[in-house]
């Protein structure tokens, strides 16, 4: 009797959960470590946690249902940055306060009406936790709160504890001065660079050890050290799950990007990609040829980076139904492209090209003032517009150098100062 054998494809076959769970990451984050030490920093305290949907250990488990599940920890209350704690609000949507239907503890709102933790919210708390993945940049208001935040602690006298995640931008990295006296705000809270290349955990304790939380206080603070980070790593060298940090930044490599364009992004002029399905991936407009555009961005030879032409309309948000035309931002060596200068840079071949088309003279006055807070000065605007004196011709203006030298500023002091505050 002849027989027949069906050999199947074992790698096309779905892995079973077991298997899922057995996989271990080349980093393990806070929340993995606290549970390895039995949330001893923890146990015999009322909580407060700080956290959004990035906060989950490598099986997507949340920190909110990890501590809420042991049942000798006493999880009392949730702080919700922008976009809640679940990540059920929109940017910029004023949160309210509310209690989390999957658990019922009660949830304060910490981006609306209150951006700093009351002494009502915190009657009933012992301790401060916070557990959110950034992107490293300082206009993502994350860091913000955390700041803001350990400033209740200290001033109450509650243990903050920080369980420490990668910067998904790497630990090298340090781009954009710090903000100037008159432009804090919070997109732009305290004075680091806006790269500043620290993890959250390392970040809390800069912030806390050179006194930069208002008065110069201090709080207790304890970071949970991640295992197996290394300065080096982009995200997707530790092996972790992204979860998006908003939803403009659905992927891990969207960081990039939104260093690139995000702070010209603000004038409202020129379009990033946010309301189509490329959000921080493109600069374009409706006057822009996108080939010329193209050809002259590459023709700068940036390093690291390619540009490529592309035509799209918006579904959404302020250029919805728009026909725009620019250039797909292709960063090919995320460890060693300047980031920070590509949208400087288009500012500069866009002018020589459409010298009518002046993004800055096209925006509307609080846009510019957003631009400003972003970058946090107007010293970048203004060293763009304003150099060029009345015998200079038009395409000497708008120079990408002038914006980038500003933005050098105080950088490598910084560096040396962040130095005793390094974990890895």
């Amino acid at each position: 009797m002849k027989r027949t054998f069906i050999i199947l494809p074992l790698l096309l076959l779905p892995l079973p959960p077991a298997a899922l769970r057995a996989q271990t990451p080349a980093v393990r984050a806070g929340i993995e470590i606290l549970r390895e030490q039995k949330f001893d920093v923890l146990r015999g305290k009322r909580i407060g946690l700080i956290t959004n949907p990035t906060g989950v250990d490598h099986t997507l488990c949340s920190t909110v249902d990890i501590l809420h599940g042991e049942s000798d920890l006493k999880l009392t209350a949730l702080f919700g940055p922008e976009h809640g704690v679940r990540g059920d609000h929109a940017a910029g949507d004023v949160v309210g306060g509310s209690n989390d239907p999957a658990t019922g503890i009660p949830v304060y709102s910490l981006y609306g009406a209150t951006r700093k933790p009351t002494g009502e919210m915190l009657q009933d708390i012992d301790v401060l936790v916070y557990d959110i993945q950034d992107i490293g940049c300082r206009s993502y208001t994350y860091i913000s709160t955390m700041g803001l935040a350990m400033e209740a602690a200290a001033e109450r006298g509650i243990p903050f504890v920080v369980l420490d995640r990668p910067n998904p931008l790497g630990g090298e990295r340090m781009e954009g001065s710090l903000v100037e006296d008159g432009f804090r705000s919070f997109v732009s809270q305290y004075p680091v660079p806006y790269v500043y290349g620290l993890t959250c955990g390392e970040l809390a304790l800069l912030l806390n050890g050179e006194g930069l939380l208002e008065g110069g206080r201090r709080c207790d603070l304890t970071v949970i050290k991640m295992e197996g980070w290394r300065r080096s790593m982009v995200f997707e060298d530790t092996g972790l799950p992204w979860v998006p940090t908003s939803p403009h930044v659905p992927h891990p490599w969207s960081p990039l990007y939104y260093v690139a364009t995000g702070v010209l992004g603000e004038l409202g002029v020129i379009s990033e990609g946010v309301g189509y399905t490329l959000p921080f991936q493109v600069l374009a407009a409706e006057w822009i040829d996108a080939q010329v555009l193209t050809d002259s961005m590459n023709a700068l030879q940036l390093p690291g980076v390619r540009f490529r032409p592309i035509t799209f309309v918006p579904f959404y948000g302020r250029d919805q139904g728009k026909r725009l035309h620019g250039a797909q931002i292709h960063i090919l060596d995320p460890r060693s492209t300047p980031l920070m200068p590509i949208q400087f840079h288009f500012l500069q071949v866009n002018h020589a090209l459409h010298a009518d088309r002046n993004p800055f003279l096209l925006a509307e006055p609080s846009r510019i003032r957003m631009f400003d807070l972003v970058a946090g000065t107007d010293e970048v605007r203004e060293e763009m517009t304003e150099r060029a004196g009345s015998g200079e011709a038009m395409s000497e203006r708008m120079r990408a150098e002038d914006a980038m030298k500003r933005l050098e500023e105080g950088v490598e002091e910084f560096k040396a100062r962040a130095a005793k505050y390094l974990l890895y």
